[in-house]
């Protein structure tokens, strides 16, 4: 007798419901956020407002108490551990997790990548202690010379000093995948700029090997917008399948579009990365397609704001009976961007976290231009942001008016 495929029904999801997305914000909390994002949405007042900040920034103004009270903290959870307690519990309320990311930048000196090493053991040792934080997360280049990973990409010879400078960052990440192991606690590695990945990408599978046997530790991150990455998704997946470990995966579209052509660019080689954003989306569903198909050895956590793929991974979990709250799957949006995404996912019962950047304020400056710029470099990113607090704004008002 033929049997008839039959499929879990998905939660309803509507990204469009800001009464969910703004749940957490008070009228004075969503009006400031809307003067944020009405700035964000011009383009000219960024770039001016970038340019002011880091000259009074280096002529030592007095403006870190403005940038703190207003972008910052959008963006970012704190300036320490302790002072994101506060962002993590409100997250918390909502069924969504926190992903602490130290998002200091710019230093690159050993005694700078110890500190940042043990900063990532206590974002790790947080983790463990509160079930609210899903996920710890670390950039190889925060903790070892990128200088250093692009000669030994390259097959370049080491001297004496380099050689055992690239052991120290070896034991330092191999420090803190052992620690995240030992706690129980997932870890990423954060993708970086396609002339150290390979690099980047080795160590990371070696840490997989080591550590993902009985159960999804560390994970990897692909950027979808890189010609390559479907394939490549696919043979590590079969190295995980034949080596018998869990392949751990977090998926991006990419965040080093520009540098990546201008190095093609000036060094004469093909872009590593597609040519149009649809081929980009393309291969970003396909991947997630592939992971579910696959997820009897893939874990993975999809990193976008984008609103159709991650109805798209709504709809492949139910196709392959996927339950909501299957902890292989997690969504993922940064702090202060997308809480239509996230705050509606987690309502009808996804696994979702907000990364939350966080540090000195003049030492994440780097990130929260990043920010910024992007914001208004994503097609209709601002935009998108700005008409959602505004028509929930308007909501606010009409039940106010209506007596509600």
């Amino acid at each position: 007798m033929p049997t008839t495929k039959t499929f879990l029904k998905a939660p309803k999801v509507s990204f469009e419901d800001t009464s969910i997305a703004f749940s957490s914000k008070s009228n004075l909390q969503l009006k400031k956020i809307y003067l944020i994002f009405a700035s964000m949405n011009q383009n000219w007042l960024v770039k001016l407002g970038t340019f002011f900040i880091k000259l009074f920034l280096f002529l030592h103004f007095p403006i870190k108490k403005l940038i703190k009270i207003t972008v910052f903290e959008q963006f970012c959870g704190g300036e320490n551990l302790q002072e994101c307690n506060k962002t993590i519990e409100n997250l918390g309320k909502s069924q969504i997790g926190t992903i602490l990311d130290y998002s200091v930048e710019g230093e690159d000196d050993e005694k700078s990548f110890d500190k940042t090493a043990k900063e990532i053991l206590l974002t790790i040792e947080k983790a463990h202690q509160n079930l609210a934080i899903p996920f710890a997360v670390f950039k190889i280049t925060g903790i070892g010379s990128a200088e250093l990973l692009e000669k030994v990409q390259s097959n370049s010879i080491l001297d004496e000093e380099e050689k055992d400078a690239f052991q120290r960052v070896k034991d330092r990440i191999n420090t803190l995948c052992k620690q995240a192991a030992d706690m129980n606690v997932r870890i990423f590695v954060d993708a970086e700029e396609s002339w150290i990945q390979d690099a980047i990408d080795t160590l990371t599978y070696e840490m997989m090997e080591k550590y993902n046997h009985e159960k999804c530790v560390v994970y990897n991150t692909f950027q979808m917008y890189r010609k390559e990455m479907l394939l490549n998704l696919k043979h590590a997946t079969e190295q995980a399948r034949k080596n018998n470990y869990y392949l751990g995966v977090k998926l991006v579209r990419g965040a080093y579009m520009e540098k990546e052509r201008q190095r093609a660019h000036e060094d004469n080689y093909c872009e590593p990365v597609h040519e149009t954003k649809a081929d980009t989306d393309r291969d970003f569903n396909l991947a997630m397609e592939y992971s579910v198909e696959n997820r009897e050895v893939i874990s993975i956590c999809v990193g976008t704001h984008n609103e159709y793929s991650c109805k798209l991974l709504v709809d492949l979990m139910a196709q392959h009976q996927v339950e909501a709250k299957d902890t292989h799957f997690y969504f993922a949006q940064l702090l202060g961007m997308s809480d239509n995404i996230s705050f509606n996912l987690s309502k009808a019962g996804y696994n979702v976290a907000k990364y939350v950047p966080y540090g000195p304020v003049d030492a994440v400056m780097p990130y929260l231009f990043r920010r910024a710029d992007e914001n208004t470099s994503v097609a209709g990113q601002a935009s998108r942001e700005f008409t959602l607090i505004k028509r929930e704004i308007v909501r606010r008002k009409r039940l106010m008016f209506q007596g509600k």
